[in-house]
This record gives structure tokens, sequence and C-alpha cells, in this order.
């Protein structure tokens, strides 16, 4: 599951400046929804996984589409439904 954290503990972890940070997100680099959430006007939470992910795979854009795909795939919005077997027997 996705660890958000807060600027300071991504910075922390990420071992960039703010202003780094910040740059990678205005520009688009970092992406809203996938790699950082605005919670409110005045708190941002940062997907620490996958701008790790990122970071490591900044020249392979593939390999972090797939991280991306991943970690989509696991949000409860996209689990199956799990079917229901009928218990009738005829």
């Amino acid at each position: 599951m996705a660890q958000f954290v807060s600027k300071q503990e991504a910075l922390r972890c990420l071992n960039l400046s703010s202003t780094t940070l910040k740059k990678y997100r205005l520009q688009g680099l970092l992406v809203e929804g996938i790699h950082w959430v605005r919670v409110n006007s005045r708190c941002t939470r940062y997907n620490l996984e996958l701008i790790q992910d990122w970071l490591h795979n900044r020249h392979d854009p593939a390999a972090h589409q797939r991280a991306i795909e991943i970690y989509q795939a696991s949000l409860l919005s996209n689990q199956r439904k799990p079917s229901r077997v009928s218990s009738k027997r005829r």
C-alpha cells in the first residue's frame, strides 16, 4: 500500500530540497493524483514509493509507468468485487 507523507518527511527521505520538489511538481514531472495529492488548500501529501521509483527510473519512463499501473491496480477502487456464488442447487 502506498505511503503518503508530508512535505517535510518526503524531503528528508528523498534527500531533495523544497525548491526541487516544488519544481518537479509545477513542471508536471510529478503528477497530481499519482505522485502527490492535495488534501486541502494547505495540505499536500506525497506518494513516497512512487516518487522514489520515478527518481530511479527518470530515464526509463516505461519502467516507471509499470510502477504507476501497479499502484493504481492496488487501490481499493480498482479491486474486483468478489463474485457471489449462488448457493441454490437444483
